[in-house]
């Protein structure tokens, strides 16, 4: 077969991707050479091509061009034409199946596809039309041919193949053949390949551009290989083994097996390969048809799992069924322990959901008492304990109430947990601990203090279970349940059910643990990183900080207030990107360097000070970006003279000033580019002269952001609520009125007032 027929019967030489074709026609003169004595004889082809052509998606004949015949349809022709007595004539067959020119005229009386094909012309596409029947409406197919003999013989063969296709009926004519040839293209995911045996490893010679579209390698990647390149880890061997078998046997088979992509991306491929054979009966070539299976294979997968299901699911049904017909007898019981069940797993969910709802040790003690009774015991007694295992906290509660006696067993007992203990055996031992009857003489080994025995006489007590609680390798406490009445005991189920609360409570407690370590060291860190205030003479201050953090009090907000040795003070405000540890850690390195700057007498100017401070963050990759405003005020020269503010802002929210009468001016100039983008940007300094009295307000864009506002609206919100504070208010008070609103948590808010004079 020719690389053009191979082409043509994969359906993409036709349309927009015909010159590819026609690119590899020319690179598989080779793979013609090889395959056209396979196709020299009638009968050759006759024996060899059926077998791959039958079960192809496609209608296909084969046409004996020397008596203008068809001598071959398979399965999706016959479908077309009925089941004709073969050979006959092509115009017959035509007839038969009832095709039609475009414009309705019977193919014998036009320059038919099947008749240019008959006499060795090639037709690389034509659309003809099929008239309806009583089985099917009107369609219109896309025809390509194709002579198999590559020059003239005695017995020449051509292949002619129908896809079918609809157009839109309300296009133009053009428009819709233009459409045809489109969906002709995209119909046929058909890949043909032609292998020569006569070679070493019976490599590849030629495939189609359907194969290069299907398995994403190149005809120059393909030709030349041996096919198994498709194969992978994942690819079953039984198959390799089943193909070998049916090429070593030069028989026609067909075989699926999983197949991997050029991308590494796996497809199933449902391979059918015959064999060719000369005149003289030599094998020269396996013709092999190859299709994409995937969503079959996954649909048979899906079939065979869900009939699975149904027959696991039918056999369940008879044992669930037989067992009832069992179990008739004691119904109620069944039904008794089945709302047992339902409430072991409705306290279960319970307890998942509400033990992880607090970090505070107390509450989440207080909610594990309240899932336990009345449900699981009378009463309960829960100890926790420290790593050296000294009592921290205990809680208790009673089905009845007695808070009295609860609290004298927590008060005695809990100081005391005797060897006797159950609580204690079951945290030294690491495993529960069930005592069914607490006799006199147990009590006795439990309470070492007999008020403490006196009050669990009134409590009531006569079988108990401990079980330790454990999270991560680490024994923080115990949880001892107790059951007052003669009737009842805790069965293994019971057991089993607070052994799983008690490692759930564990987890929960470890959590509230972790939770205060970090608090702690959260606040450490937030202490060394917001400085106190200094008293400076002339000036008074204040300050507030609230964290965007719900792990830990820190983030990037940070404000600075600076005696400097030249007489003059600085102001910082700043905020570095981000609102966690990580963020905190970068702010106090900022910090750290803009107190260095700032103390730096080389060039005082606030401007010089940003930009000194923006070339050391980028030159230590100390923060990714961060905002700032730094102010130099420098105390009047005599009494009654102004103060001299000297401001510079790099990207940060405006400086507010109060003046003295009340009135609140926002300092909008001077702005300049965020530390950490330009190293080299040069800054403005803006020079200011105020009375004494007058407070600078610095803030954070946490306390003018909201939900639905923009920043313009939050500054005129802030100004507002500095200027409704009274004539001559200080730092504090105007830090109450800033903060004096609902703040968005999602970013912090860090706050100083300074009053100058």
């Amino acid at each position: 077969m020719p690389p053009e027929a191979a082409a043509l019967v994969a359906g993409s030489a036709v349309g927009p991707e015909g010159d590819a074709d026609r690119a590899h026609q020319a690179d598989a003169v080779g793979a013609a050479t090889a395959v056209v004595s396979a196709t020299d004889s009638a009968e050759g082809a006759r024996s060899a091509l059926p077998g791959v052509l039958v079960d192809v998606p496609v209608a296909v004949l084969v046409i004996d061009q020397k008596a203008g015949s068809v001598v071959y349809a398979n399965t999706a022709a016959v479908e077309l034409a009925g089941n004709v007595q073969l050979p006959v004539p092509i115009d017959q067959w035509g007839t038969a199946a009832g095709l039609t020119s475009l414009a309705g005229e019977p193919l014998e009386r036009t320059s038919s596809p099947l008749s240019q094909v008959a006499e060795g012309s090639p037709v690389s596409g034509e659309a003809v039309r099929l008239a309806p029947s009583s089985t099917q409406d009107e369609m219109t197919l896309w025809v390509t041919g194709f002579p198999l003999s590559a020059e003239p013989v005695d017995d020449q063969l051509a292949l002619v193949v129908f896809l079918r296709l609809e157009g839109d009926q309300g296009d133009s004519p053009d428009r819709r053949l233009q459409t045809m040839r489109d969906r002709a293209v995209l119909a046929t995911d058909i890949c043909f390949t032609i292998s020569d045996p006569r070679r070493d490893d019976d490599p590849l010679v030629w495939v189609n551009p359907a194969f290069c579209r299907v398995s994403g390698y190149s005809y120059e990647e393909s030709v030349g290989r041996n096919c198994r390149f498709l194969q992978g880890p994942a690819t079953d061997r039984g198959a390799v083994l089943a193909i070998r078998r049916g090429l070593e046997s030069h028989e026609p088979f067909t075989e699926t097996l999983l197949n991997y992509r050029k991308d590494g991306t796996v497809f199933w491929n449902q391979v059918s390969i015959s064999p060719v054979f000369d005149g003289a009966g030599e094998l020269v070539s396996f013709v092999g048809v190859q299709t994409d299976v995937t969503e079959r294979v996954r649909t048979e997968g899906e079939r065979a799992a869900a009939f699975e299901a149904e027959q696991t699911a039918r056999r369940e049904a008879e044992t669930a069924r037989a067992a009832a017909e069992q179990a008739q007898a004691d119904a109620e019981h069944a039904r008794e322990e089945a709302e047992a069940a339902q409430n072991r797993l409705a306290l279960m969910a319970e307890a998942t959901s509400s033990l992880t709802a607090t970090l505070d040790r107390t509450e989440l003690l207080g909610r594990l008492a309240d899932l336990c009774v009345p449900l699981l015991a009378d009463w309960i007694f829960v100890t926790v304990v420290d790593a050296h295992g000294e009592v921290l906290e205990t809680a208790a509660k009673h089905r009845r109430g007695l808070t009295a006696e609860l609290e004298t067993i927590s008060s005695l007992h809990a100081a005391n947990l005797t060897p006797g203990s159950p609580s204690r055996q079951a945290m030294e031992s690491r495993r529960p601990v069930v005592v069914e009857e607490l006799t006199d003489a147990r009590l006795d080994s439990v309470y070492a203090r007999t008020p403490a025995r006196e009050a669990h006489q009134r409590l009531g007590g006569h079988a108990v279970v401990a079980v330790p609680m454990i999270a991560r390798r680490r024994v923080l406490g115990a949880m001892a349940l107790v059951l007052t009445g003669e009737d009842r005991s805790f069965t293994d189920p019971d057991v089993e059910l607070v052994q799983d609360l008690a490692r759930r409570a564990g987890l929960a407690l470890d959590n509230v643990r972790l939770y205060q370590a970090e608090h702690q060291v959260a606040e450490t860190l937030q202490r060394s990183l917001l400085p106190q205030l200094p008293d400076i003479p002339g000036v008074s201050s204040a300050a507030h900080y609230v964290s965007a953090s719900t792990a830990a009090d820190v983030g990037g907000d940070f404000y600075d207030l600076l005696q400097l040795p030249d007489g003059a003070i600085g102001v910082a405000i700043g905020d570095v990107v981000g609102h966690d540890v990580a963020a905190a850690a970068a702010m106090g390195h900022l910090r750290g360097l803009l107190r260095a700057c700032m103390w730096d007498p080389t060039d005082p100017d606030p401007a010089a000070v940003l930009g000194r401070v923006d070339r050391l963050v980028q030159g230590l990759h100390v923060a990714s970006m961060a905002t700032m405003a730094y102010v130099r005020a420098v105390p009047p020269a005599g009494e009654g003279r102004p103060w001299q503010l000297v401001v510079a802002n790099a990207g940060h929210p405006p400086l507010v000033l109060r003046h003295p009468d009340g009135h609140v001016q926002v300092l909008t100039e001077p702005t300049g580019l965020l530390v950490g983008v330009d190293g080299d940007t040069r800054r403005e300094s803006v020079h200011l002269e105020v009375p004494a009295g007058t407070v600078l307000v610095g803030y954070t864009d946490g306390l003018i952001e909201h939900p639905g506002a923009d920043l313009d609206e939050g500054i005129a919100a802030l100004v507002d609520r500095l200027g409704a504070a009274d004539v001559g208010a200080g730092p504090v008070d105007l830090c109450a009125h800033a903060i004096d609103t609902e703040l968005d948590r999602r970013d912090d808010v860090a706050l100083i007032a300074v009053r100058f004079g």
